[in-house]
């Protein structure tokens, strides 16, 4: 694929800010933009079996954590709590994604802002996402196309199934909520949206904002997530 503009997910996101405008109106042409550099490496996704993901292109240094406070992205080595057992992922749909930081005790996620991206926070229904999800594996791999590090997940057969019934249903919804937050340890680690059902059990970990991941990030998040390590 060549670096045009012209995709039909790009011009969508972009149709959607024309009609937004304003501050709203930025974020989404923030998306519009990630969702062309995901586009590039959607030949290889598929070879991989992973479905179609566009996420936000601009990069952060942090992490966003629960009830409306930050912290630099770290990860340590082994399981999350400590036990040397592998980390648990949540995949939990979006329900709203405002230009403002969660107010203490919502629930939400805060993602602040960098020199590209205003501060917004993330809210999710809990009630219908996937909870206490074990991975089947996690690699840390480094893109041929751009060179972005990310982590590649791969779920068991009763996952597999689930997450293509959530995908699937997410994605008629309008912007934010055909996406879902990708969760660990409290943690957010990513919203990708989705334009169709992945059917194939893999996703992809990139940070909350596209091309976050450092390889040192995206090893150390694999190692943490992976029941074979």
């Amino acid at each position: 694929m060549n670096d045009s503009t012209a995709h039909p997910l790009h011009d969508a996101l972009h149709a959607h800010v024309r009609e937004s405008g304003g501050d709203a109106g930025a974020h989404l042409a923030g998306l519009a933009d990630g969702a062309l550099r995901i586009a590039r490496r959607q030949q290889r996704l598929a070879r991989a079996g992973i479905g179609l993901v566009a996420a936000a292109a601009v990069a952060t240094a942090w992490a966003a954590v629960a009830d409306g406070t930050s912290s630099p992205a770290q990860v340590l080595p082994g399981g999350g709590d400590g036990t040397g057992k592998a980390a648990l992922v949540s995949l939990l749909p979006v329900t709203s994604a405002d230009q403002r930081p969660c107010a203490p005790g919502s629930g939400g996620w805060t993602v602040h802002a960098s020199a590209d991206h205003p501060t917004y926070c993330v809210r999710v229904d809990r009630t219908t996402g996937m909870t206490g999800v074990e991975v089947a594996s996690a690699k840390a791999v480094k893109s041929d196309t751009d060179g972005t590090w990310l982590v590649e997940v791969s779920l068991d057969e009763a996952d597999r199934k689930s997450f293509a019934a959530l995908t699937g249903s997410l994605a008629t919804a309008p912007v934010p909520r055909n996406g879902f937050a990708i969760v660990v340890d409290g943690k957010l680690w990513g919203t990708p949206y989705v334009s169709a059902a992945i059917t194939g059990g893999r996703l992809e970990i990139v940070g909350p904002f596209y091309g976050d991941l450092t390889r040192d990030t995206a090893q150390d998040l694999a190692h943490r997530l992976d029941p074979g390590r």
